[in-house]
C-alpha cells in the first residue's frame, strides 16, 4: 500500500462519522480530550490558553515508561481554531537493565472545528499534527522515535440521550518511521457541574513492519477546583493483553486573554 494513499479503515472510519453526522441526534457536547487518549472537536476559543500538566504512566510486564512531565500547550486563534503543542519527558525502565530518561517525539498541530451547530448539534474537526523525529539519543535509548510522521485525524462529538459520545480517527503518514492508525472512542455523563466521567476505548495499531496492535480500556474524568484549574484523572489497562496499567493524573490551567487574566472555561 503507498503510504500517502488513504488506507481502507480510516476511509471508512470517515465515511462512518459523516453517516453519523447526516441521522444522529443534533445534541452535542464533548467529553474527549486530556485525560484521555482520544481528542475532541474543543478548542479553547479566542485569545485563551489551555494548558495541561500531567504525569502520564504505561506499565507492562518487561518494563514501564513515564512522561514527567507531560506538557500540552494550547492556545485559541477565533472560536475554531487551536494552536498545539505537546512534548514529554520520558523516563523509561526495563528488567535486568539501567533506566533511560529524556525528551522524546514533539506534536505541534492545528486543530479546526469546521463544523459547529452549537448546544443543539455536532461538532467535527480535523486535528492534523507533526510527530517531530527525536533526537539519534533519544533513539538509541529507546525513548524516542525517528521522523517526521503527519498524523491525520477526525474529531466528532455529540450527545445520546444523557450520555456525551466522541469519536476519533486518524493515520500517520511516515516519512520516517511506521504507520500506524489509531481510533478512540470515548462517552461519559456530567454528574455535577464541577464534575465529569467517561469511558475510553482506545485502539493503536502500527502497521510495521511488524505489525502490532494495542488495545486499552479506561475509566477517567474531570473535577473543576475552580474557575480556571481543573483536576484531570484517567486510569485503564490493555484489553486481552498489554498494557497492565495505563494512567493520566494531571491539572489544567484555563487562561483568558492571552493569558494576562484567569477566566471562565470555554465551550
Amino acid at each position: 500500500m503507498n503510504d500517502l494513499s488513504l488506507p481502507r479503515r480510516l476511509r471508512a472510519g470517515l465515511m462512518w462519522v459523516s453517516v453519523l453526522t447526516a441521522v444522529m441526534p443534533r445534541i452535542g457536547i464533548a467529553q474527549a480530550g486530556p485525560p484521555f487518549f482520544s481528542n475532541d472537536p474543543g478548542t479553547p476559543g479566542n485569545g485563551n490558553w489551555e494548558i495541561n500538566l500531567a504525569a502520564a504512566q504505561t506499565i507492562e510486564r518487561a518494563g514501564a515508561s513515564y512522561q514527567l512531565p507531560q506538557i500540552d500547550l494550547n492556545f485559541g486563534i477565533g472560536d475554531r481554531v487551536q494552536l498545539t503543542y505537546e512534548v514529554p519527558y520520558v523516563l523509561q525502565t526495563a528488567d535486568a537493565r539501567s533506566s533511560h530518561s529524556g525528551w522524546s517525539n514533539a506534536y505541534p498541530g492545528v486543530k479546526w472545528r469546521f463544523m459547529d451547530q452549537g448546544e443543539g448539534g455536532w461538532q467535527v474537526s480535523l486535528f492534523p499534527q507533526v510527530q517531530t523525529g527525536s533526537t539519534l539519543s533519544a533513539q538509541q535509548r529507546g525513548i524516542g522515535s525517528p521522523g517526521p510522521r503527519l498524523l491525520l485525524p477526525v474529531e466528532a462529538a455529540t450527545r445520546l440521550g444523557y450520555v456525551d459520545v466522541d469519536v476519533e480517527a486518524g493515520y500517520y503518514f511516515p516519512k520516517r518511521g511506521a504507520r500506524e492508525e489509531i481510533f478512540g472512542l470515548v462517552a461519559g455523563h456530567t454528574f455535577a457541574e464541577r464534575f465529569d466521567l467517561a469511558a475510553e476505548l482506545y485502539r493503536d495499531h502500527s502497521l510495521g513492519p511488524p505489525s502490532s496492535s494495542t488495545t486499552t480500556l479506561d475509566l477517567g474524568g474531570r473535577y473543576q477546583i475552580k474557575r480556571s484549574l481543573i483536576a484531570l484523572f484517567m486510569a485503564g489497562r490493555g484489553v486481552g493483553s498489554e498494557p497492565q496499567f495505563t494512567g493520566y493524573f494531571g491539572i489544567q490551567i484555563l487562561l483568558s486573554d492571552y493569558g494576562r487574566a484567569w477566566g471562565p472555561r470555554p465551550r
